[in-house]
């Protein structure tokens, strides 16, 4: 059993993962203030509160896009397992060609995603992972990352409608039961709800467009994932599978690529 890390501009995504079985979940805030000691007790209680020994932990990977708690998070991991964790970075073996024009600047989470579509849904998939940011990737049949879409998230729509107009609430995430809103709050929920389905399906299409155009052969899949999309998938019109686990998964496969030199840090080290 591995330690798998996503940290997020959000929240930080703890999962344990077992023979590519994600076996436990937990989310933590990613709190740029926190010390290695404070990400060490949080992550020590959440295992020991899903009945984890970290004794039991092999290895640990970590994928982040949030640089300034990477060195934090990692110095934890460490404390709690005794393992130096494998960062997800430029150079990490992936089965992937990253054609892009700046394959370091490619967010992890990203890789990860990819990584984890391409190996258990194979051919051309669209992965849409949707958290604080919505971000689209598009991986062919030959392992080619060729790029994609990426988005203001949900949270940050709301956020952004609420701290800069007067009269805009902060609201849920429940689907209003029409689209023509007849309050303020029906309204906004529309466009939240309907509005970002009607936004992946139109990017979805034009991305089937482009790959046509390319000379893309065979179906292409989409895959869902992140903390919002159960409230979007249902409101899609494209055909839509969703997979809550895909990062976890795909950090499994980066560590099984590349753990050969990770292990249980040396005494006095």
């Amino acid at each position: 059993m591995i330690l798998a890390l996503d940290a997020g501009n959000t929240n930080i995504c703890v999962g344990c993962i077992e023979e590519g079985q994600v076996k436990m979940t937990a989310r933590i805030a990613t709190d740029r203030r926190k010390t290695e000691d404070e990400y060490a007790g949080v992550l020590e209680a959440v295992l020991q509160m899903n009945g984890v020994d970290p004794d039991a932990l092999e290895g640990a990977i970590i994928c982040s896009v949030v640089p300034p708690v990477n060195r934090c998070l990692s110095l934890a991991v460490e404390m709690v397992t005794g393992r130096t964790p494998l960062m997800v970075k430029p150079g990490l073996k992936t089965g992937l060609a990253l054609r892009v024009d700046n394959p370091e600047g490619l967010g992890s989470d990203r890789i990860a995603d990819t990584v984890a579509a391409s190996t258990l849904y194979g051919g051309t998939v669209i992965v849409i992972d949707m958290g604080t940011m919505t971000t689209l990737s598009v991986v062919n049949g030959n392992k080619e990352f060729l790029g994609g879409v990426i988005c203001p998230g949900i949270r940050l729509s709301q956020q952004a409608l609420a701290d800069n107009t007067s009269q805009l609430p902060a609201i849920g995430l429940e689907a209003p039961d029409r689209a023509i809103g007849r309050s303020t709050v029906e309204c906004m929920k529309s466009g939240v709800i309907f509005g970002t389905a009607a936004m992946v399906d139109g990017l979805i299409a034009g991305i089937r467009r482009e790959l046509m155009e390319k000379g893309e052969q065979g179906p292409v899949q989409v895959v869902m994932t992140g903390g919002i999309s159960r409230f979007i998938a249902p409101y899609c019109r494209e055909s839509v599978a969703v997979d809550p686990d895909l990062l976890l998964k795909g950090l499994w496969i980066l560590y099984q690529k590349n753990a050969g030199h990770h292990g249980r840090k040396e005494a006095g080290k």
